[in-house]
């Protein structure tokens, strides 16, 4: 596959943290990543091993200390303040662990909100919030505050809501971790149709080995770079 096919690529990446005695921890050293539109990728590895800080920089929540990241062939890391934010608010959606629901919004609220941040369109936010949340089995949760809900639940309004903005590239860290086994795998297979639906092209954080299987390519983080996930 040639680079101009490439829908993201990392090359490499470095990022240490400054530790409270002064001396700095290297958690990425000269990563190298590439993935193609419409694929979805699994990272594995140890507690600590710098899956989440991947995350952030493909993300544009963090920068990388060497390297660059590349989307469509331009670097996230050149574009100005205003194109970082549009990348980061409209091109990717960001699914957690743990939900990050807003208490004092509703179910529909909190999955408009992204989208009336980023368009002000509020008919446009609440129609697109209600699509999704049908889509996700929660429709007659609408009104609903994120306190009465299942664990379960409240992952799937977090889904809903990383799709609100139509992005193209889906982050999600550990997006099951938080739930009990079963209601994860519910959790995760909705999450897997929803980006064969939509078109997405999705990297996902997880420790579980049996899951990150189900989809296309799994890469195992060590050593501050990534390795075939059956190696």
């Amino acid at each position: 596959m040639s680079e101009s096919q490439w829908l993201l690529q990392a090359e490499g990446i470095g990022k240490r943290f400054r530790l409270p005695d002064g001396s700095s921890l290297t958690v990425l050293e000269n990563l190298a990543l590439t993935l193609e539109s419409g694929a979805s990728l699994a990272i594995t590895g140890a507690s600590g091993s710098g899956k989440s800080t991947l995350l952030h920089l493909i993300g544009s929540l963090d920068r990388p200390d060497e390297g660059d990241i590349l989307f469509e062939g331009e670097s996230i890391l050149k574009m100005g303040t205003a194109a970082r934010s549009r990348y980061r608010n409209r091109t990717v959606g960001f699914v957690y662990q743990f939900h990050h629901l807003m208490p004092e919004l509703s179910v529909l609220e909190n999955v408009a909100f992204p989208f009336l941040l980023s368009r002000f369109d509020r008919g446009e936010a609440f129609s697109r919030a209600e699509r999704l949340l049908d889509r996700v089995g929660l429709a007659g949760k609408l009104g609903v505050m994120p306190q009465q809900l299942s664990g379960g639940e409240r992952q799937r309004v977090a889904i809903a809501r990383a799709l609100i903005n139509s992005p193209r590239l889906l982050l999600a860290d550990e997006p099951t971790g938080n739930l009990d086994w079963k209601t994860g795998e519910r959790v995760f297979s909705l999450f897997r149709e929803l980006i064969a639906e939509f078109g997405l092209t999705a990297v996902v954080v997880t420790h579980n080995t049996g899951l990150a299987a189900l989809l296309d390519r799994r890469l195992e983080l060590h050593s501050g770079r990534l390795f075939p996930g059956d190696a």
